[in-house]
């Protein structure tokens, strides 16, 4: 595609909603078009199946529906949105994408990656150009994540050994794959927004 494709991951309450956005308005200030989106949602449709996974009681889904929920909201963002908007030679900012399903879904609760690794290869067969992992202190962001206002914190109630689990999973996945970057995301915004910016400068468009 001519676009370019970024995902951004890590554990609740680390920060890569706030750095996604600022990634976007950098960007644009520096003249590039850019879609920035999130996972679960995205699309409309994908919206909708948002509400159903990230709000109610942490037993709601089993992981396997969860696994099932996720891809069918991937599947719809990526018809939608996503490839779409690379078509156009876009910059495409994804807060989640398949490697929130691959740790949350596949691992913390069960030993599902092969399950993940099929489904996703079956229905999405497209991985970002560039990951960049943002790594926190799990007590830390899950106290951020916490203390925000809002329903969707089905995950975060899931409480810390999960966040954990979580974190120790990202980074494992990380030192798996080239398309990560690890990013220390124990600062203040504007920190590591340059943090940001100095990874993904190399990979920009002329």
């Amino acid at each position: 595609m001519p676009g370019l494709f970024l995902s951004f991951e890590g554990i609740d309450g680390s920060g890569k909603s706030t750095q996604a956005r600022l990634l976007a308005e950098a960007l644009r200030a520096h003249g590039h078009p850019v879609t920035l989106t999130r996972e679960p949602g995205g699309s409309p449709g994908a919206e909708e199946i948002r509400r159903l996974v990230l709000e109610g009681a942490t037993d709601r889904w089993s992981p396997e529906t969860e696994i099932l929920l996720f891809t069918a909201a991937r599947r719809d963002h990526l018809e939608k949105t996503i490839l779409p908007a690379l078509s156009r030679g876009e910059i495409v900012i994804t807060d989640r994408f398949a490697d929130s399903t691959r740790i949350f879904q596949g691992i913390t609760r069960g030993d599902l990656s092969a399950t993940v690794d099929r489904l996703h290869d079956l229905m999405i067969g497209v991985e970002p150009d560039l990951t960049l992992l943002f790594d926190l202190d799990p007590a830390t962001g899950l106290a951020r994540a916490t203390a925000r206002a809002g329903t969707e914190l089905r995950f975060e109630d899931m409480g810390l050994a999960f966040q954990t689990k979580a974190r120790h999973g990202f980074l494992a996945l990380a030192a798996q794959h080239t398309r990560f970057r690890v990013i220390d995301a124990d600062a203040d915004p504007d920190t590591v927004a340059a943090r940001v910016w100095h990874v993904v400068a190399s990979h920009l468009p002329p």
